[in-house]
């Protein structure tokens, strides 16, 4: 009997031993693991944080062909043209203002531009429109408006890439052939301060011959610079270049389908219509080709008159 309760003391002895030493090897290797994911996640933010870049796109982003990986870094040197400019980088924006008054622009900024042969607006005096799309391909919806805006005896900017050109030479010589300006978008849709100056060049310059030797029109004097990123350094580029920069004071994201279609289109145009409104549209979704001519309409109605982009660099 005696030797029974020494046997069954020494095996609890071993079952309470063992339990615990489980029950210390199971949060050890809990902790161990939660330290190694707690590493593993801090090591893949830090990652992360270095890989993500330093400027994401502008809230009035264009659709267009995916450009090409830039191959030199932010901070690239600018030419001797332009001397030391700075070559930080800017997205295009402005604040609406539902009052139908013209949105503010700080001085610093109307100041560069001004220097830079740069547009974004018209004169506040004057109920003008200025109504330009920004095209980098083509989804069915373009010939359409051509015949609104034929229909409503209206000019526009149509500022297009290379590969647009490459693809609607037809729709092109159409613009062309019914008034509007075809303008310079950039054959690869870059950023432009992700560029060398030689680079910039060459992306103007080889969309302008392509567009010359199709249409015969020697020159693309307007400018619009892709996803709306620019820099000092870009802006005088672009005019050492002999182009005018056309920037926008209302644009919404249309170049995907809005929540509330072609009537969410049309009454957030009106919304904030304002004189020498400079209009950012695009042409590839339904919106915009279903309100247009309702649009045009309600501007006229309104006492706008629509104006081009030659009569607004001419003011």
């Amino acid at each position: 009997m005696k030797k029974t309760v020494l046997i069954f003391t020494g095996i609890l002895a071993v079952i309470v031993i063992t339990g615990y030493a489980s029950k210390n090897i199971y949060f050890l290797m809990k902790d161990s693991l939660k330290t190694e994911q707690t590493s593993k996640q801090a090591s893949q933010e830090k990652f992360f944080q270095k890989t993500k870049p330093r400027n994401g796109t502008s809230q009035n982003n264009s659709p267009n062909q995916k450009p090409k990986p830039p191959v030199t870094r932010e901070d690239v040197s600018a030419s001797s043209e332009v001397g030391s400019l700075s070559n930080k980088k800017y997205g295009w924006g402005v604040i609406r203002n539902r009052d139908h008054l013209q949105p503010e622009m700080p001085a610093s900024i109307l100041q560069t531009l001004a220097q830079n042969n740069a547009y974004w607006i018209g004169s506040p005096d004057e109920k003008a429109i200025y109504l330009t799309f920004d095209l980098g391909y083509e989804n069915g919806y373009t010939p359409g408006i051509l015949d609104i805006l034929k229909k409503q005896n209206v000019k526009a900017a149509f500022f297009i890439n290379g590969h647009y050109l490459k693809t609607q030479p037809g729709l092109v010589k159409r613009m062309i052939q019914e008034g509007h300006i075809v303008g310079n978008h950039m054959v690869n849709h870059s950023s432009m301060p992700d560029l060398t100056s030689e680079q910039i060049k060459e992306e103007i310059e080889m969309l302008t011959s392509d567009f010359t030797a199709l249409t015969g029109i020697k020159e693309m004097v307007y400018f619009r610079p892709p996803k709306g990123e620019y820099s000092e350094r870009t802006l005088s580029e672009t005019k050492n270049l002999g182009c005018y920069t056309i920037f926008w004071s209302f644009a919404m994201a249309d170049w995907i389908p809005l929540p509330g279609g072609s009537q969410e289109a049309y009454q957030t145009l009106m919304d904030n219509l304002h004189n020498g409104g400079l209009i950012l549209l695009h042409t590839v979704t339904k919106d915009n080709l279903y309100s247009l001519d309702q649009s045009i309409t309600e501007i006229k109605s309104q006492r706008y008159t629509f104006k081009t982009l030659d009569d607004l660099v001419k003011n």
